[in-house]
């Protein structure tokens, strides 16, 4: 008790320097903690969303572009394969289903997509779950009319019976406004998938918007397709991209995004390489700011000692209040990760459509916490060591 105390009036005593350590603490933690927690959830949601789809059918490229650009709605689209193309595939024995798409308009710089009706009706996006509707109903397949994702809708602020122009491209321009006029005739609930933040029309509209090339009206930018079986992927697989030389069947998705985590790996090591040389610094400073005031305490220290506390007291005193320090630190470390985390997933939501929950328990959270506590006690050792070596009847002297 009479050690707690010793402890507490310390850090009361110094009260300024305690709060700007335990904020350095603070920050250290928190980083630490969110840079483990976003590549772990980006990874993992990324590696395993894919909307429904086994594989993406396109033109010949990037893999990764087409599944970023057809799944994901990141990109540019690689180009456009025939209508021929998505027929053959669709008919296909092995394939389940396949959804034609075509991109390359947007409402106010949300990306329209232009699809088939059944992509909401006949696709479950996870297990024995299919997209469903908030407000309103499906698009006809030959109407001007779309549907909204419940991202897009709220950013837009567009609700059912509303009104637009489509826009040419992925990027805004009043004046690259198409004449044609389209009524949004259904909101989607939120799927926490990349389809909450895409405005969808028919297919047909795309293809035949006034501004398009003719000669494309039948072309589409790619082919969404469920497979009945894996095993079906590897021959798709074999026959497009080995066999064949103008289209790209990318499968499976999941291997896709995990081999661009993989191929980022480096910068992932240089955000947790700061995040330790940010801890060695806040550790660092518990140490800085306890053997500083140290001279200040040595006269404290030797009036404890004239009262009766051992050494081995003040030594133990010193390291728990360092210790403490670090405890504080940590606690608010919680803050400042929820902090990072809600503004991570606020900027990954509105990128990708994809939710990362702030408020899933990590792993991370049980190491890190105990870690930097330790090493603040750690960093306690060299002050308290000075304080042990007090001298009482040197310190005892009268001042003047």
């Amino acid at each position: 008790m009479n050690l707690c105390k010793i402890v507490f009036r310390s850090l009361r005593q110094h009260a300024l320097s305690t709060i700007i350590t335990a904020a350095s603490i603070a920050l250290a933690g928190g980083l630490l903690m969110s840079v483990w927690s976003v590549k772990r959830q980006a990874q993992a949601t990324f590696t395993q969303v894919n909307t429904g789809f086994d594989a993406v059918l396109g033109a010949r490229g990037s893999q990764l572009q087409l599944v970023l650009n057809s799944i994901f709605h990141l990109e540019n689209s690689p180009g456009n394969i025939r209508w021929t193309d998505y027929e053959y595939i669709r008919d296909h024995p092995s394939v389940k289903i396949a959804v034609p798409i075509a991109v390359g308009d947007n409402l106010r710089g949300w990306r329209i997509v232009g699809a088939i009706p059944e992509i909401f009706t006949e696709v479950e996006y996870a297990r024995d779950r299919k997209f469903s509707f908030a407000s309103g109903r499906n698009f006809a397949p030959t109407a001007r009319e779309a549907v909204l994702g419940s991202y897009a809708a709220a950013k837009l602020g567009m609700k059912v019976g509303d009104t637009f122009k489509p826009a040419h491209g992925l990027d805004y321009v009043e004046s690259h406004e198409h004449p044609e006029v389209y009524t949004i005739v259904g909101i989607l609930a939120a799927s926490n998938t990349p389809v909450d933040k895409v405005v969808w029309i028919p297919i047909q509209g795309v293809q035949t918007m006034t501004g398009h090339d003719p000669k494309a009206a039948t072309d589409v930018s790619a082919v969404l397709v469920k497979l009945k079986t894996p095993q079906a992927g590897f021959s798709l697989s074999m026959m497009y991209n080995r066999q064949g030389d103008k289209l790209t069947f990318a499968y499976p998705i999941g291997r896709i995004m995990g081999d661009l985590f993989r191929k980022i790996s480096w910068f992932d090591r240089i955000l947790e390489l700061v995040a330790y040389l940010v801890a060695l610094v806040s550790a660092g400073g518990v140490l800085a700011s306890i053997y500083n005031s140290m001279s200040a305490r040595r006269r404290d220290i030797a009036i404890l000692r004239a009262l009766g506390a051992r050494r081995r007291t003040i030594f133990s005193a010193i390291i728990l209040e360092a210790a403490a320090i670090g405890t504080v630190g940590m606690i608010a470390s919680f803050f400042v990760y929820a902090v990072i985390l809600n503004v991570v997933a606020v900027i990954v939501r509105a990128q990708t459509g994809v939710v990362i929950d702030p408020w899933i328990p990590e792993k991370i959270m049980l190491i890190v916490p105990p870690a930097m506590i330790a090493l603040c006690g750690v960093c306690g050792l060299i002050p308290a060591w000075k304080a042990y070596r007090t001298d009482i009847a040197e310190n005892l002297t009268p001042l003047s």
